[in-house]
């Protein structure tokens, strides 16, 4: 016999109310942040036209060429040290500020990205990487095949 009656039960439900708020709240800290954890990154736009010929001059034009061992700055040899300060010297001559990019199969990412980065340091509004296909290595390639 109890004192305070008998029609008394236990309570055998889940209280959820204090799960919600938190998961709210976790919502609402996530809204907040992930604004601030996105990263500038580069906007890749595809070609869909064939690429034109001549209509800027050579100098204006702003071309990297990357190798396993050089850096060529619109066919001259440069150090990756002086590169921001011939690129932006040739930038400012450039009217559409368009850095156009070629390497090699055989250099290292690192290289790259760095090129794109001092590009983009030095006044480039658009970076267009090209890939050209180099002949002398697929005919190299052809006539080991032949003498096989």
């Amino acid at each position: 016999m109890s004192m305070g009656g008998g029609g008394e039960e236990s309570i055998t439900e889940i209280n959820v109310t204090p799960l919600v708020d938190v998961c709210l709240v976790l919502v609402i800290i996530f809204m907040v942040t992930a604004p601030m954890a996105m990263q500038a990154g580069i906007v890749v736009a595809s070609s869909k036209v064939d690429a034109a010929e001549g209509q800027v001059s050579q100098n204006e034009s702003v071309a990297v060429r990357i190798t396993a061992e050089k850096i060529y700055l619109n066919k001259h040899v440069v150090t990756l040290e002086s590169l921001p300060a011939l690129m932006t010297a040739k930038l400012k001559v450039n009217k559409k500020k368009v850095v156009t990019i070629t390497s090699d199969e055989d250099v290292k990412h690192g290289v790259v990205v760095s090129v794109l980065d001092i590009a983009k340091q030095s006044g480039a509004v658009g970076l267009s990487i090209m890939r050209s296909p180099v002949m002398g290595k697929l005919d190299k390639k052809k006539k080991r095949r032949r003498r096989r």
